[in-house]
C-alpha cells in the first residue's frame, strides 16, 4: 500500500518535514521533473528520497542533484540504472530568474520540498531557503511552548 502525505491541499508521494526545522523558507516553486520510464515505475511504488537533494544550474539549465530513485528488480537488467542522476527540472523563465537571483545571494540556497502528481506528471516542490542557526530554533520551540501554556492557563480560567 502506498502511503501519501497531506499538506494542505497536496497529495506528496514523499515529502521532507526536515525543511521546516532546518531552514526559513523564503519562497516555494512547483516544477516539472523529466524522467526516464523506469523511474516514474519506481515513483509510482515510492522508491525514492529526496533528503539532501538540492537544485542547481548548469549550463543555464535548473537540475536536482541527491534525488535518489531505486530500480523495481522487475525491470529488464540490460538498462544500466544510476538512481543518483543529475534530473533537469521544468521551469519558466521568470522562475528560474527568481532562483538565480536568490542563490547568488550569499546563505541562500533552494531545496526539495517533496514531489507529488498532478495528473499523470511528476511534479516537485522547490523552495528558496536559508539555514537557521541553533538559537533560531530554540526560539521557535520556546514560542510554540509558550503558546500551548497560554491555550492551557486561559483554558483553565473560563
Amino acid at each position: 500500500m502506498i502511503k501519501y502525505f497531506y499538506n494542505g491541499k497536496k497529495k506528496y508521494i514523499i515529502f521532507n518535514k526536515k525543511v521546516y526545522h532546518n531552514f526559513f523558507i523564503k519562497e516555494k516553486i512547483n516544477a516539472g521533473l523529466v524522467l526516464q520510464g523506469w523511474e516514474v515505475k519506481s515513483l509510482r511504488l515510492n522508491r525514492v528520497s529526496i533528503i539532501n537533494s538540492y537544485i542547481s544550474f548548469l549550463y543555464n539549465k535548473v537540475y536536482v542533484f541527491n534525488l535518489n530513485i531505486n530500480p523495481i528488480k522487475t525491470i529488464c537488467n540490460h538498462i544500466k540504472y544510476d538512481n543518483n542522476r543529475k534530473k533537469q527540472l521544468l521551469l519558466q523563465k521568470k522562475e528560474i530568474e527568481l532562483l538565480k537571483n536568490y542563490i547568488n545571494l550569499k546563505g541562500f540556497t533552494a531545496v526539495v520540498i517533496g514531489l507529488f502528481w498532478k495528473k499523470s506528471w511528476c511534479k516537485l516542490t522547490v523552495a528558496v531557503v536559508k539555514g537557521k542557526r541553533k538559537y533560531d530554533k530554540r526560539n521557535i520551540i520556546k514560542n510554540k511552548e509558550w503558546s500551548i501554556n497560554k491555550l492551557r492557563l486561559l483554558k483553565k480560567n473560563i
